[in-house]
């Protein structure tokens, strides 16, 4: 090797390992900031299907987790009362026109619905995004319902004999989204005693 390319060569190892302990301790200093974010955007998620009202404890700290119908992870953010469990929450995800629909499900201890919010979705702009609560009050709708209110067969749009308004222009995507909380009420039915059992 030549004495030039040495030099060429030394340099450029100097400079890769400079850049590259810039690179970890860039990661090391934005690594608890960026957790910290994510712990946050969950607990604002968490607030608007799970009421402070129900518990004393913090749900984000609070998990369970379960396989669902198709021996996935699903995991249970549980709201606790005096060491008594008065709600739980979940990640749904249900088939939209543009692609996946994730929701947070909130139910109380009898499987009624706390609330559900759109996490994310690609939807198109003034039509399926009817589904998010601050596009309309459509979401706010299904508060208060369980799997026995409405009976089963009901729990679809109406355009399939349910009794749930789609969109006009946009069917897909409600259906989307009420295929997707019914999948969730099971959920729950299907693992009540595991979701409710104190710790």
């Amino acid at each position: 090797m030549s004495r030039a390319t040495w030099i060429h060569a030394s340099i450029l190892g100097a400079f890769c390992l400079a850049f590259g302990v810039v690179l970890a301790e860039t990661d090391d200093l934005t690594r608890n900031d960026i957790k910290q974010r994510v712990l946050e955007d969950k607990e604002r998620s968490l607030a608007q299907v799970l009421p402070a009202a129900i518990h004393d404890n913090s749900p984000v700290h609070d998990i369970v987790t379960l396989k669902n119908e198709h021996g996935e992870d699903v995991t249970v953010y549980r709201a606790t009362k005096g060491g008594v469990v008065t709600g739980v929450a979940y990640q749904i995800t249900g088939s939209g026109y543009a692609g996946p629909i994730r929701l947070m499900l909130g139910l109380d201890a009898e499987g009624k619905i706390l609330g559900v919010r759109v996490i994310t979705h690609k939807e198109t702009p003034g039509l399926g995004d009817k589904i998010q609560v601050d596009k309309g009050d459509w979401i706010l709708r299904f508060n208060g319902l369980s799997l026995g209110n409405p009976v089963e067969e009901k729990w679809k749009v109406k355009k399939d004999g349910g009794q749930f308004d789609q969109f006009s222009g946009a069917t897909i995507t409600p259906r989307g989204v009420v295929g997707a909380i019914r999948q969730g009420l099971h959920f729950f039915e299907d693992h009540k005693t595991a979701l409710l059992e104190a710790r």
